[in-house]
């Protein structure tokens, strides 16, 4: 068994970084708890800055580039936050095919935003998923956390708009 690191200090007093040292030492502060240390940090701040990704890097004994290439390779997790309200565009062939791309292009005409991106107001953010599982409701969109399928741009922009104006 790996000896347990010295103590590294959180990036502050902040008591959420007390779950995220939890889920680490329930680990063993062992390299291979990254995946569930970014998850615990991702639920608890909304997103992944790097003073986290650099505490986590410290206390798990890993380099911070091995850290940064997991957060940024797995769609999951996001570097920066979150608007109150997302809208993730599904991609995949039959979603292409169907009019995906012409969603985001709407999307980007009316909002200002392109995937990845956040509305200046902080009320939208816009993200792409290579597929969500859902080919027979293509195109298929998921506001909120909730499947929309055989959508049209128009019908998007309609759903985004009631979920702002909630």
């Amino acid at each position: 068994m790996p000896p347990i690191p010295k103590k590294v200090d959180p990036p502050s007093a902040d008591k959420r970084w007390r779950m995220v040292d939890n889920t680490m030492r329930k680990h063993g502060y062992r390299p291979d708890a990254l995946i569930e240390s970014l998850h615990t940090m991702q639920e608890c701040f909304g997103y992944l800055e790097e003073p986290g990704l650099r505490y986590v890097a410290q206390a798990l004994r890993l380099p911070l580039s091995k850290v940064y290439g997991v957060a940024t390779f797995y769609h999951f997790f996001t570097l920066k936050p979150k608007g109150r309200h997302t809208c993730v565009v599904c991609m995949g062939t039959a979603c292409y095919i169907k009019g995906a791309q012409n969603i985001l292009d709407e999307i980007e005409h009316k909002y200002g935003v392109k995937p990845g991106e956040t509305t200046k107001d902080d009320a939208l953010s816009v993200l792409t998923a290579r597929c969500i599982g859902s080919c027979g409701l293509a195109a298929a969109v998921v506001v909120d956390g909730a499947i929309a399928g055989k959508v049209s741009a128009k019908q998007t922009l309609d759903l985004i708009e009631k979920a702002v104006a909630s």
